[in-house]
């Protein structure tokens, strides 16, 4: 059954309120993309003690990212939206900073851990709006995220003594 009614979206939900949901969403994208390069470049210029655990758990981390972000595209075009996509947008849009020429294990799981606060205080409100407008899938996808991502805080912290 094909949707006749203008004001909502495919799934039923008013595009007037999803119109900030999305925007939110492309926001939060933006952050994870440069987070996700942020740990990529963890993952290829960590030096020291520690290359042989922060290495592969930078890899871990970074793979598991790049599901999510397919996953927060694929629930902007769910929602009616369009997914950003140039890495212009994305410098726009996020709510972290570039960091680069990071080799010193420690300092790499400090930007890991910032990263992740940062993503999860922004998620926090993601999910709040998403909940408001009665978006209970936006705001379930990005609670089993924040959930996640405050484990690994404490994991990472743990690592940091």
């Amino acid at each position: 059954m094909s949707n006749t009614n203008n004001a909502t979206n495919q799934i039923g939900l008013e595009k007037a309120d999803m119109s900030e949901v999305i925007a939110k969403l492309n926001n939060l994208l933006s952050t994870y993309h440069v987070f996700y390069l942020n740990v990529r470049g963890y993952h290829w210029n960590v030096k020291g003690e520690h290359f042989f655990t922060l290495h592969p758990q930078f890899e871990e981390l970074y793979t598991s990212l790049q599901l999510q972000i397919d996953e927060i595209a694929e629930r902007i075009l769910t929602l009616g939206g369009t997914p950003l996509h140039a890495y212009s947008d994305f410098t726009q849009h996020t709510s972290i900073s570039e960091d680069k020429n990071v080799k010193n294990g420690t300092s790499c799981v400090k930007g890991v851990v910032t990263g992740l606060q940062a993503l999860i205080a922004e998620q926090r409100q993601v999910s709040a709006l998403a909940e408001e407008s009665e978006d209970q899938g936006s705001a379930d996808l990005i609670d089993a995220y924040v959930q996640e991502q405050e484990k690994l805080v404490w994991m990472y912290n743990a690592f940091l003594g």
